[in-house]
């Protein structure tokens, strides 16, 4: 991962919650936990809908989760844990989110977690 842009990714109260590299997301710790498509989808490492990226670098779902979508497979899992770098720049200002939003990172940070904490994980004893 050496080289590659790391984009920060923020709370809605400015507070820095992980990064993005290349289409990978990881948590404050490194850890990768979801994924971005093409069309700013986020999904959590086990392919399950999480919500949005926004342009302020926050991932945002909708409150009453109508839009279900289909589990999708999840690109190869990426070769290492990153080095986060020991701060972030100031959050942007971000923009109030209307009452049906929600901050996933800030809210719902469950909703995207590492492979080994997959709720949908079957257990293997």
């Amino acid at each position: 991962m050496r080289g590659m842009a790391q984009t920060p990714l923020y709370t809605t109260r400015g507070h820095w919650a992980g990064m993005l590299v290349d289409h990978y997301l990881y948590n404050e710790l490194g850890e990768w936990i979801g994924w971005v498509d093409e069309d700013c989808n986020v999904y959590s490492v086990s392919g399950a809908y999480v919500g949005v990226l926004s342009r302020d670098m926050r991932v945002l779902a909708k409150r009453a989760r109508d839009d279900i979508r289909p589990r999708r497979t999840p690109p190869a899992r990426p070769p290492v844990r990153i080095t986060l770098p020991p701060h972030a720049p100031l959050a942007p200002m971000m923009s109030e989110l209307n009452h049906d939003t929600v901050d996933v990172l800030e809210d719902m940070p469950e909703r995207l977690h590492t492979l080994d904490a997959d709720p949908d994980a079957k257990d293997l004893d």
